[in-house]
């Protein structure tokens, strides 16, 4: 006697052939779950605002990033994630599977842009290049280093940021926000300051902000690192003994427009950044100084030169006296 009846049989056949067909369809699905894929190259990806999930998903598929539109949108609703994607520049370089890559998206795990800036640059060339990588807009830049509060925030006593934003490589996602960036630059640089230089300070009789600006105008004078302290020192020594400066950076800072040639007439020029016509230090730095440069400023060498002319040569030549210093000018500049 048969132990099922037929009917019991042709379920059992009917389930087995449901189990066999359900395996032989999700098999290519668990098989594009599982697998990692390498884009061919490297692949940019822009998420725009309010792009819907097919969009994205055919953004992928086109980069190689993904193999299949329909499974990756069959694993997005397992996971509850296709209304949770963030816009922004997505950059897939090295293999990942279908769930890391929408991980990615949901996170907003976006392409950060190097932003290099070079020690020296002013706040205005700052704003310049941060527009010119498309990180950010120029005016609302300059802007937000010029806002009170924010200053205030920061700890910053003059009306502008310059001298605060430190010089790095930094890596910005695109709508980082320009406010934001300032403040980064600024914890950067208080993160980077020498350990003495608000001691140095005190012991110089300055104020911090007055420290930062002789840093900066170090930082424009001289290129070479190891010229940096005797450069502090002539700075140190003339404000010492009540000798105005005579620092053509400054002058350069001041005007409302250069075209790279200095004359005469702008040694002569009125405005408050020019120490050839005015005693002591600027109302403020005139570029962004790095970490050499304010290690100078805090520790100049234990020298008493007065002047610095530059041999052409990337190196200056040093003298504690005016017959001195003229004669290395006849020698350097003039070429007598």
């Amino acid at each position: 006697m048969s132990l099922f009846k037929p009917w019991w049989r042709l379920a059992l056949l009917l389930t087995i052939a449901g189990l066999l067909v359900a395996a032989t369809l999700a098999a290519p699905y668990v098989t594009f779950v599982s697998s990692a894929v390498t884009p061919p190259q490297e692949q940019l990806v822009i998420v725009a605002p309010g792009s819907s999930f097919a969009t994205v998903s055919k953004q992928l598929r086109a980069a190689g990033v993904v193999t299949d539109t329909r499974y990756f949108g069959w694993l997005a609703r397992w996971k509850e994630a296709a209304g949770r994607i963030r816009s922004g520049d997505y950059m897939f370089r090295s293999a990942a599977t279908p769930g890391e890559i929408l991980d990615r998206l949901v996170k907003g795990d976006v392409y950060q842009y190097p932003l290099t800036i070079p020690e020296g640059l002013t706040l205005e060339e700052i704003a310049a290049r941060i527009e010119a990588k498309q990180l950010g807009n120029a005016e609302r830049f300059l802007a937000a280093a010029h806002n009170p509060e924010l200053l205030k925030a920061l700890g910053i006593e003059d009306g502008s940021a310059e001298g605060y934003l430190f010089p790095e490589t930094y890596l910005i996602p695109k709508g980082y926000g320009e406010k934001r960036l300032v403040r980064r630059m600024v914890a950067e640089f208080r993160k980077r300051l020498p350990a003495d230089f608000a001691e140095a300070a005190k012991k110089y009789n300055m104020t911090l902000h007055e420290l930062v600006t002789l840093a900066s105008i170090i930082q424009k004078e001289v290129a070479r690192i190891d010229e940096m302290p005797l450069v502090s020192a002539v700075f140190h020594n003339r404000l010492r003994i009540g000798m105005r400066l005579q620092s053509c950076p400054t002058v350069i800072y001041g005007l409302d427009e250069f075209d790279g040639n200095l004359t005469r007439k702008h040694l002569e020029t009125y405005t408050s950044y020019n120490t050839y016509r005015f005693g002591g230090l600027p109302p403020g730095p005139i570029s962004n100084p790095g970490t050499n440069a304010l290690a100078a400023a805090a520790n100049p060498a234990e020298v008493k030169y007065l002047y610095f002319v530059a041999r052409g040569d990337g190196s200056h030549a040093y003298s504690t006296n005016l017959r001195d210093h003229n004669a290395a000018v006849r020698r350097y500049q003039l070429k007598r």
